[in-house]
C-alpha cells in the first residue's frame, strides 16, 4: 500500500466482530465499535483500521467528536496515496457524463460517500465549482482535494459552503468563503434541461439550488397543461419555472423567504415566460394550506416539496406529522383528478415510511388516492448499494380521485 502523500502512522483496532460492516464496504464505523488506538490521532487525521485479530481492513478519516468515529477513504489495500482524490474525482466525473444532458451545467459532481469521498460534496454552477467539507476527514483533506479540483476540471472558481450543522458535530467552525479563482457573482446564471435559473450560490439552500429535483421537476411538465398549480416551499421557484413551460393556465408558489421569492419572479423572466400566470405568495404553508381549505379553494396540480422535517431518528414522529399534515390538506385541495406530487427529503423518513405516511393522510381525506408513480434524488446524486443512507430523497406521484 503506498501512502506518499498522506504518511498514516496511527492505527485503530475494532471490537470482535465490528469488522462485518467495514467488510461490506459500508463507510461508517460508529464509536462503539472502537476497541482501542496505537497513537494518539487528531480530529481528521487518517488511521489505519485493523480488525480485532490485526487484520488490516482500510484507511479512514478519524473524528474525534463525532459519533461516527471513522469514515473510510479506502477498504482492504486499496491505494491511499497522492492520487487518491484526482482519481475519485475522475470517476465521479466519468459517472455524470452518462446521465447529465448537454442542456444542463448545473449538477452534482462528488456525492460524498457514495464517490468514495465520505463527508466531501461537490457541486458545478456553470463554470462555478461549490463545495462542502461536512467531515473532520475530508476537511483533514482540503488543500489536496481543491488541487484535484483545479487539475480535473480547470475552473473559473471554487467556493466553499461549509456552513452546514453538520460541521458542528464534527468540531468543525462554519466557513464560506472563495478557495480558488474569482470571487463569483451575486447570481450565477445556470441552464438546467434548456431551462435558465439564477442561483445565489453565497448564500442559498445548500449549495445554492436543489440539484437533486432535476429530473422530478422536467417530469412535472407531463401534467400540467391548462391546469391550476400550487407550488409549495416554492424557494426560488423551480417547480413553478417548468409548470409555466409545460402550459400551466396559473401558478402559485408560496415560500416563506422575501429574497427567494424575488429571484423567483427573475427566473420568471430570464425564461421570457407569462408572469401574468404566476403569484408569489409569502406565506407559511401550513397556515395558507388551511386558508385555501376553509374558502374551498381547489387546484388541479398541487406540489409538495419541503424542507427536512426530520434531523434526527428522534424527531421522526413529529416529521410524520408534518408530513401526514400537509399531505392530508393538500388531498383536499385538489379537484377531481387532481395530481399530487410530494416529497421527502428526510433521510429518517424511509420510504417505505413515507409511503405510510401518505396512504394513511388518504384515507382521513376520505379521497380515493392512487399512487402512480415514486420519484426519487437526480442520477448526479447516486445512491451506493454498500450505503444505504445515501438515499434521502423520496416522492410519489398521486391521482386523488
Amino acid at each position: 500500500m503506498s501512502n506518499m502523500l498522506f504518511n498514516v502512522t496511527n492505527e485503530v483496532f475494532l471490537n470482535k466482530g465490528r469488522e462485518k460492516n467495514v467488510l461490506y464496504k459500508h463507510p461508517w464505523i460508529f464509536s462503539g465499535a472502537l476497541q482501542r488506538f496505537v497513537g494518539q490521532p487528531k480530529n481528521g487525521e487518517p488511521v489505519f483500521v485493523k480488525s480485532a485479530q490485526n487484520d488490516l481492513l482500510g484507511i479512514g478519516g478519524f473524528s474525534s467528536r463525532s459519533q461516527i468515529s471513522i469514515r473510510m477513504w479506502s477498504f482492504g489495500t486499496d491505494t491511499f496515496d497522492s492520487n487518491f482524490f484526482v482519481n475519485k474525482l475522475k470517476l465521479a466525473w466519468e459517472l455524470r457524463r452518462k446521465f447529465v444532458n448537454k442542456n444542463t451545467n448545473a449538477y452534482r459532481v462528488v456525492f460524498g460517500e457514495s464517490d468514495g469521498l465520505p463527508g466531501f460534496i461537490l457541486d458545478r454552477y456553470s463554470d462555478y465549482y461549490v463545495c462542502q467539507f461536512l467531515s473532520a476527514g475530508s476537511d483533514y483533506f482540503k488543500e489536496e482535494i481543491v488541487k484535484a479540483i483545479v487539475e480535473v476540471f480547470n475552473p473559473v472558481s471554487i467556493y466553499e459552503r461549509s456552513d452546514s450543522d453538520v460541521r458542528k458535530k464534527e468540531g468543525l467552525e462554519p466557513i464560506t468563503k472563495t478557495l480558488f479563482g474569482k470571487e463569483p457573482n451575486e447570481l450565477v446564471e445556470i441552464e438546467e434541461n434548456g431551462l435558465k435559473f439564477l442561483v445565489d450560490i453565497k448564500v442559498g439552500h445548500k449549495t445554492g439550488y436543489y440539484l437533486d429535483q432535476r429530473d422530478n421537476r422536467a417530469e412535472l411538465s407531463n401534467y400540467v397543461k391548462d391546469a391550476e398549480v400550487l407550488n409549495c416551499f416554492s424557494f426560488t421557484g423551480g417547480f413553478g419555472i417548468y409548470a409555466l413551460k409545460g402550459g400551466a393556465k396559473s401558478v402559485i408558489n408560496v415560500e416563506t423567504s422575501a429574497d427567494c421569492n424575488i429571484i423567483a419572479k427573475k427566473n420568471v423572466e430570464l425564461n421570457g415566460l407569462d408572469n401574468t400566470k404566476i403569484e408569489f405568495a409569502e406565506e407559511d404553508v401550513f397556515k395558507l394550506l388551511r386558508k385555501y381549505r376553509d374558502s374551498d379553494k381547489k387546484f388541479d396540480v398541487i406540489i409538495l416539496d419541503p424542507p427536512k422535517f426530520a434531523e434526527s431518528a428522534a424527531q421522526i414522529n413529529k416529521a410524520s406529522r408534518g408530513y401526514k399534515d400537509i399531505n392530508l390538506l393538500a388531498m383536499k385541495l385538489l379537484n377531481k383528478n387532481g395530481i399530487l406530487f410530494t416529497f421527502s427529503c428526510s433521510g429518517h423518513i424511509d420510504k417505505g415510511l413515507f409511503n405510510k405516511i401518505i396512504c394513511s393522510a388518504a384515507f382521513d381525506s376520505g379521497r380515493d388516492v392512487k399512487l402512480v408513480k415514486s420519484m426519487y434524488q437526480a442520477p448526479d446524486h447516486p445512491i451506493a448499494a454498500n450505503f444505504s443512507e445515501s438515499e434521502y430523497l423520496k416522492g410519489l406521484i398521486c391521482v386523488v380521485v
